[in-house]
C-alpha cells in the first residue's frame, strides 16, 4: 500500500495494521478513534504538530522493518 498525505488513517488501520506503532510513537493513541478513521495523514499530523513530510518518511523506514 503507498501511503500519502493524502491516504486515510482508517485505510491504513484496516490495509496495514502494522504501521500502528509507528503512529502511536508519535503521539498519535487515538487511531482507533471515530475521528482518525475520517482523516488523512496529513489532517492528523496537523493535528498533533507533526510535520507530515518528515512522518511519511519515518513511517516508510518503519515499514521496511517490520
Amino acid at each position: 500500500m503507498e501511503i500519502t498525505r493524502e491516504t486515510v488513517i482508517g485505510e491504513i488501520v484496516e490495509s496495514c495494521p502494522e504501521a500502528m506503532p509507528a503512529f502511536m510513537e508519535i503521539g498519535m493513541h487515538c487511531i482507533g478513534c471515530a475521528m482518525a478513521s475520517g482523516e488523512t495523514v496529513e489532517q492528523a499530523c496537523a493535528a498533533h504538530g507533526v510535520d507530515p513530510d518528515e512522518f511519511l518518511e519515518y513511517l516508510k523506514k518503519y515499514l521496511e522493518t517490520v
